[in-house]
């Protein structure tokens, strides 16, 4: 959320964010004890009846909250989910078409960043066979974002499904050539999700830290990404937002394909003079 109240704050959009949990599950160490840091004031809450619009960042948990929103605050809703390029930049022209400001120049600049990292990338991404389990608003950003790289989606695990859900998800997937191979697994678990690792393997998996086990028995890479990371130090101050966060899974999952490549590879000279120094 703090990614999301700076790029609000740089396009100038005067904003109340439900709920802003950014400094109590990040919040200082400043030798003062204080239970519950920063946070949204209940009067700023309250007003938020009198805004223009909502803007929602989930779809699927947010149903009966923007009907009623809809109904009695009489207020448009929209959804959109900030992650990749194209996530990020329907969530700026939201913002921009809602309050008439203009996309800001920094911006422009965080996003070009973006895409040539993802350009610097792309070799080592393209045509990766990847499994990912997790919340549906969370896959489908997440899918996006595979299908931005270039990576193929094989094994979409989604136990809170439903068809909406689905029908959404499937077109996606049918946007791109890379969804083509995806079969979306609703209702299932990661029990499921192991025995589809055996059968079909991938070259990746995405999720939270309970896949370290599919991790454990099918050998197959694990990039923690999602709620809860219980098993690995500070992933949760990193942002999966915006065009900084684009960089971050980026990073992520590229780099766990190269550390996997540098592991599997036993005698480095074999495979070049400079023993795989730069990639």
């Amino acid at each position: 959320m703090r990614e999301i109240k700076r790029i609000a704050s740089l396009v100038g959009v005067d904003y109340t964010l439900l709920a802003d949990n950014s400094e109590y599950l990040d919040s200082p160490n400043t030798g003062e004890y204080n239970m519950y840091p920063g946070g949204t004031p209940l009067e700023a809450a309250a007003d938020s009846i009198n805004a223009e619009a909502t803007i929602a960042f989930q779809a699927y948990s947010t149903v009966k909250t923007r009907e009623y929103i809809e109904k009695d605050w009489k207020q448009p809703t929209s959804v959109v989910r900030p992650v990749g390029i194209r996530g990020t930049d329907e969530f700026l022209i939201k913002l921009s078409a809602l309050t008439g400001k203009p996309i800001p120049k920094e911006l422009e600049d965080e996003r070009g960043r973006a895409v040539d990292a993802l350009t610097d990338s792309q070799a080592w991404l393209h045509g990766k066979r990847v499994g990912l389990y997790g919340d549906p608003d969370l896959v489908i950003g997440l899918t996006q974002f595979l299908l931005e790289i270039g990576a193929e989606p094989v094994h979409i695990v989604v136990s809170n499904s439903n068809e909406v859900f689905e029908t959404e998800l499937r077109a996606l997937l049918d946007s791109s050539p890379f969804g083509a191979g995806a079969t979306i697994w609703g209702g299932k678990d990661l029990w499921h999700l192991r025995s589809l690792l055996f059968t079909e393997p991938v070259d990746l998996l995405i999720g939270n830290s309970y896949g370290k086990y599919l991790w454990r028995d099918t050998k197959t890479p694990l990039v923690r990404i999602g709620y809860p990371i219980f098993d690995r130090h500070h992933l949760h101050r990193y942002s999966t937002y915006g065009y900084q966060g684009t960089i971050n899974l980026l990073n992520w999952i590229v780099n766990t394909i190269l550390d996997e490549l540098d592991r599997n590879t036993i005698i480095p000279a074999k495979t070049d003079i400079s023993y795989d120094l730069i990639r």
